[in-house]
């Protein structure tokens, strides 16, 4: 079997998909990709992902972009413990977590406050203030929301890989710590999945 996942180390999903292959124990080559180098994504990888993202899958010839297609399928295609629920419902709250965060909490975590106040001032760049006094709200609401909807002391899922890379780029900011101690259940969740190997081996290079 060949399997080889195209991203890079720095990237949020990439760390999602890499997280899900750890976690089902299956074995897997890194290729970096830099799609923010001077001139775009490299021309070969479009050909793996039309619109020049990460990360994309290589499974044996089966290639797969979309963070969330990847997550699912290698849950479903290889053995190892299962990442999502059987419940109906159970799967329904796993999977309303997941598009929490791709389509509100990405956002407002890590490009608004993450990178504004953190990432951008080590590249020079001065923060953005505004936007990050714009974004502390839905980031509050984010929070509220995931605390009400995650259970604290269940079973790891696919939520869990969605939300660690981002939180852990979130809290890296004074504003994202502050707002993620208001919610001491979910940080303790938090905690305890940065213990766990896989997320001690995919940590990310801004973390120190």
């Amino acid at each position: 079997m060949s399997l080889a996942l195209y991203g890079a180390s720095y990237s949020v999903y990439t760390r999602i998909a890499r997280l899900v292959l750890i976690e089902k124990g299956v074995a897997f080559d890194l290729h970096e990709v830099d799609v923010f180098r001077p001139g775009g994504p490299p021309p070969e990888h479009l050909l793996r992902h039309p619109f020049g993202r990460i990360p994309v899958l290589d499974h044996d010839g089966f290639r797969l972009y979309e963070t969330g297609a990847i997550g699912r399928y290698v849950d479903e295609a290889f053995a190892g413990p299962p990442l999502q629920p059987v419940n109906p419902k159970a799967r329904a709250r796993m999977n309303q977590v997941v598009s929490i965060m791709d389509a509100y909490a990405f956002r407002a975590l890590v490009w608004d406050v993450f990178v504004e106040r953190v990432s951008g001032p080590r590249q020079g760049r001065a923060p953005d203030e505004a936007r990050i006094a714009a974004a502390l709200p839905q980031c509050r609401r984010i929070l509220q929301a995931l605390d009400e909807l995650h259970e604290a002391n269940g079973p790891m899922t696919l939520a869990d890989l969605w939300m660690a890379p981002m939180m852990a780029l979130f809290r890296l900011a004074p504003e994202g710590a502050d707002a993620l101690g208001h919610f001491p259940r979910l940080a303790a969740r938090f905690d305890a999945f940065q213990a766990r190997p896989s997320a001690k081996a995919t940590r990310s290079p801004v973390e120190g």
